[in-house]
């Protein structure tokens, strides 16, 4: 497998560990470097003797799952086929199929995540019954060192002087090489460059050579571990269309994708049309000069790096590792803060006539005034808006908390329409409740109800919450329900 997958891997391995599990990983080849990479992350590695993809391969694979009593075996790589799942999944293993494109044909693993822009149900059409999928960049798999930069959000000058230079672990076709050469070609006596390589990347003394004497101030770097600080100091990147394209979109970073590879294509052309990237093409057809040109006008164009920038971040917002590791663990939702994007949603939630009928403001709401509060509570630091999402990302309600100055709250719940009378309200409220009490433990949360909202009175009870009694809000009868931390520790 390239390095791409070996970080995705990662990523989930990351991600399992931080959720309290313990991962090995189990692999027929490696790198000395990624070698080294796994053992600083605490991971063991297991050594299988055998062609990745066989029969034996698989078989050698589930004698470790049942040595060590593992939940889940995770598989990633285009040598993994229809048989090698089977094989897996006929020895009792529970299985996870990392895919791009539908390479395997048939699918028997109970989850097949493919984490790609282009993923598509009609690429796994063949599979059994019982397989989920898993599609779409919500499910992006990215490392632990980008979660430090959830809440950063990139500002963006009128012209960018700073260029990465990213081209994967190995870059086969050389194309670094040829990148080097045309940030010699921009016309900005400010440039500055990072070019990164991969530890496996052959030619990486003689591309050190080349950027040295490009005459440009290019600073060149092998095998990093700060793939997120250097995507943060950048203000466009020059990339493969590989799998550093969703770590760039989560950071708001745009750039000139060239794909090095058939299976990259897709991902370039999908992110070019949603207008994370600009598609360059394909390698052996992008020349010095279109890359150069590319480059220029990108970093002189301040609206459309901004463009791209929300884009991007729109459309990565790195909770995929989180997602996946909530449906190897049979989580039925999980809760993230809201993102403008979910303007509309909640919208449609809040207009929903069972929902206004259980309002103490029961009159429609039209967008403009909708639009107006939703902009008000996002920059407001007293409110927190959290979005429920169900295993498959599918958002499914809203907890809201509305901070008063004397450390108490007022929360407000709803779940949408389909996803009723299927015990989601409970859940919401519990979830809701564990990230206030996280945020402010000596906190008191009031919750109102209308009396004959009994679905949402059930809610509340079986969480906890202390029924206070019948009072007026807004000239409606409503039944005032309080949880205390104190509540929560008995």
């Amino acid at each position: 497998m390239g390095t791409g997958h070996v970080m995705r891997c990662l990523a989930l391995a990351q991600a399992w560990q931080d959720a309290g599990g313990r991962c090995i990983f189990a692999m027929a080849e490696n790198s000395p470097s990624l070698r080294e990479t796994l053992l600083k992350e605490s991971f063991a590695i297991a050594g299988i003797s055998a062609s990745p993809g066989s029969e034996e391969d698989a078989r050698q694979t589930a004698a470790l799952v049942r040595e060590h009593a593992a939940a889940w075996v995770a598989v990633d790589g285009y040598q993994f086929g229809a048989d090698y799942q089977r094989t897996l999944q006929s020895a009792g293993c529970e299985v996870l199929f990392l895919d791009d494109y539908g390479h395997a044909g048939r699918y028997y693993a109970a989850i097949v995540l493919d984490q790609n822009i282009s993923a598509d149900e009609v690429d796994y059409k063949q599979r059994e019954p019982y397989s989920r999928l898993l599609l779409g960049a919500q499910y992006c798999l990215l490392r632990r060192e980008f979660n430090v930069w959830r809440k950063w959000r990139r500002q963006m000058a009128s012209v960018g002087h700073r260029v990465l230079v990213t081209m994967g672990g190995s870059d086969p076709t050389n194309f670094t090489e040829r990148a080097i050469e045309a940030l010699a070609l921009i016309e900005d006596d400010d440039l500055e460059a990072i070019v990164v390589v991969g530890g496996s990347n052959a030619r990486s003394e003689a591309l050190k050579r080349l950027a040295s004497g490009a005459g440009r101030k290019i600073d060149f770097r092998r095998n990093v571990s700060n793939m997120a600080e250097l995507m943060v100091w950048a203000d466009i990147a020059i990339s493969a269309a590989g799998t550093t394209c969703w770590e760039m979109c989560f950071l708001g970073l745009p750039a000139l994708l060239v794909d090095l590879a058939e299976n990259q294509a897709p991902v370039a052309r999908g992110l070019h049309r949603r207008g994370c990237a600009i598609h360059m093409g394909s390698a052996g057809d992008v020349s010095l000069e279109s890359l150069a040109a590319g480059a220029q006008r990108l970093l002189r164009c301040g609206e459309d790096r901004r463009a791209m920038s929300l884009h991007g971040v729109d459309l990565v917002d790195g909770l995929g590792a989180e997602r996946v590791v909530g449906a190897l663990r049979g989580e039925r939702i999980r809760l993230r803060p809201a993102r403008e994007s979910d303007c509309r949603v909640l919208w449609d939630w809040a207009n929903d006539p069972q929902v206004r009928a259980s309002s103490f403001s029961p009159a429609p709401i039209p967008w403009e005034q909708h639009l107006a509060w939703f902009t008000s509570k996002m920059r407001d630091p007293a409110c927190r808006i959290l979005i429920g999402e169900d295993w498959q990302g599918k958002p499914i309600g809203q907890f809201r908390v509305d901070w008063r100055s004397d450390e108490s709250a007022d929360i407000d719940v709803s779940v949408s329409r389909e996803c009723r009378s299927l015990g989601y309200g409970r859940v919401l409220v519990d979830l809701g409740v564990g990230h206030a009490f996280a945020e402010r433990g000596s906190a008191c949360l009031h919750a109102y109800v209308k009396p004959e909202n009994q679905a949402s009175c059930r809610s509340f009870e079986s969480a906890h919450f202390e029924n206070l009694g019948v009072e007026r809000v807004n000239g409606h009868t409503a039944v005032h329900y309080l949880r205390t931390n104190k509540t929560d520790q008995e």
